[in-house]
């Protein structure tokens, strides 16, 4: 059966069941949706075809090149998702030294049962999401041998007929790697860019020429900063690369000023007619818009039609040369986030946290701190997202916030005051930093002598895109309950699925601010 066009791995699916016509939400082509199917069927057949002695480190990087391309927001450039399937089948034809090998038929899991497609969406989604994290490694020169041999046995299970009861572990297995996965990601960024420490962002933009960086990945920012340096151009950071700032080899760059705009959803506006390069180096990227088209750079994976690419080489001489033109504002632009702040904070890290745990210990035996949330995940553009600032503003006092990724933009300038010496609301970074809250959670776990579900600590998660899906499948894996989820459940979960979840980890939807609080707690 031929679809017009199926997509259902984000959070803003049409309809909150699929993208079946003409263009996906997030502005793909249906064109483009099958493109990027097709790269993913050849990427099950190379890895059907793999022995793992045959594998290489190229060959992993092509895997994960290729898994990485297909998340949501990274690339919709037909010609580069063409060229990079070219070379996967070529990989594949290569070690099976039989000539062309045949591409996997992604609808054999689009036209399953619902429990069977449900299952093998998020174990597909899943990896895709974790290969993000272990290509952001792998850059820095950290591999995980273990790690990357589980996106094979991943891709093998999609290939295979098989019921719930098989395909189950391996969705959790997904869980279990992706863990391991953000610890690398963890080391490779620590150990490159030093242990985060707090400090207060600025979002204010000085008169002058400037770039802004936005994605995730922290070495293309180091390079950038590098070429930049004594030219007379400032550097701020969007979205997702906020955290960068709390980076002592990063933060001593002087010329890393900021924070522009907030999160990725409110780029074709808050990018309209900016007198600045922007530069984009991971997901996040939305359809360009003529106001800022010719401004617009991607790297790494990231790719856009007609945009420039800046290629292995990384040489961002043309985004220099475009900055020194556009010359910037000619005044110091004082902006503020969606709560009226001037300023947000960030690097609260496991290193930080758990620095001073003893200060969070002695709060939590004498009743200054009663719970912590973690609320935090993707932002997104559909209705119903302000909830999360509304909790958050209603969390009462004798709380703490602990949050990550780009959904903090909801409230991350809310002055939320002090608790127990240490801010009330603490930024630990990027969503991989889920890492950050584990090692946090574990921590306290031991301290009190209990499990982390004995902790009088709640989830409270939005979702938009895949590592958000790797993510949730790590804490199921780690034994992690009453999740609250939202702002919609995701599409691919089929109702036995969730019916298994729920009654597993007890996973539910968020309500209201109101409700969800009286019950997480316990009031």
């Amino acid at each position: 059966m031929e679809h017009n066009m199926f997509c259902f791995q984000c959070e803003q699916t049409a309809g909150c069941t699929g993208c079946t016509k003409g263009a996906g939400v997030c502005g793909k082509t249906a064109g483009t949706a099958k493109l990027q199917d097709e790269l993913t069927g050849a990427l099950i057949s190379l890895a059907c075809t793999a022995a793992d002695e045959q594998r290489t480190e190229a060959l992993d990087r092509l895997v994960l090149e290729g898994l990485f391309t297909a998340v949501t927001n990274v690339n919709f450039n037909d010609a580069t998702i063409s060229e990079l399937a070219g070379r996967v089948r070529a990989a594949g034809a290569q070690i099976s030294g039989c000539g062309q090998t045949k591409d996997y038929d992604m609808n054999r899991i689009w036209d399953a049962g619902e429990d069977i497609r449900s299952l093998k969406s998020l174990i597909l989604f899943g990896i895709r999401g974790m290969s993000a994290y272990a290509y952001h490694a792998m850059v820095l020169g950290y591999r995980d041998k273990t790690v990357n041999g589980f996106f094979y046995k991943a891709l093998r299970a999609l290939e295979k007929e098989w019921g719930m009861e098989q395909l189950l572990p391996i969705v959790l297995e997904v869980g279990q790697h992706n863990l391991t996965c953000m610890e690398l990601l963890d080391r490779a960024n620590t150990e490159s860019f030093g242990t985060p420490v707090p400090v207060t962002v600025p979002l204010t933009v000085e008169k002058g020429p400037f770039i802004v960086i936005t994605g995730h990945d922290l070495l293309d920012l180091k390079k950038l900063l590098e070429q930049t340096e004594g030219k007379g151009i400032n550097i701020y950071t969007h979205g997702e690369m906020l955290p960068a700032h709390a980076y002592p080899e990063l933060k001593k760059y002087s010329h890393l000023k900021g924070n522009f705009g907030t999160a990725w959803q409110n780029q074709q506006k808050e990018f309209a007619n900016i007198p600045a390069p922007v530069l984009f180096t991971t997901n996040c990227l939305m359809p360009v818009r003529e106001s800022y088209a010719d401004r617009v750079f991607t790297t790494e994976v990231v790719s856009y039609p007609e945009m420039v690419h800046i290629g292995e080489e990384k040489d961002f001489t043309p985004v220099i040369e475009m900055a020194l033109a556009l010359g910037g504002y000619e005044k110091d632009m004082e902006f503020t986030g969606i709560n009226g702040g001037k300023s947000v904070t960030t690097g609260f890290g496991h290193g930080t946290v758990l620095s001073v745990a003893d200060q969070v210990i002695d709060a939590v035996k004498n009743g200054a701190i009663r719970h912590f949330f973690l609320v935090g995940g993707c932002d997104g553009a559909r209705p119903g997202r302000n909830y999360y600032t509304e909790f958050v503003k209603q969390t009462p006092a004798d709380t703490v916030i602990l949050t990550l990724a780009c959904g903090k933009y909801r409230f991350n300038d809310l002055d939320l005051g002090t608790i127990g010496g240490l801010p009330r609301l603490m930024d630990m970074g990027q969503c991989n930093d889920a890492y950050s809250a584990i090692r946090v959670a574990v921590a306290l776990a031991e301290a009190f002598n209990c499990g982390v579900n004995e902790l009088p600590l709640s989830m409270v998660l939005s979702w938009y895109e895949q590592k958000a899906v790797c993510i949730l499948l790590t804490l199921l894996h780690l034994g992690i309950k009453n999740i609250r989820l939202g702002p919609t459940l995701p599409a691919f979960v089929s109702p036995n699925v969730l019916k298994y979840l729920v009654e597993n980890y007890n996973i539910a939807p968020i309500t209201t601010p109101e409700k969800d609080l009286e019950v997480l707690l316990g009031e």
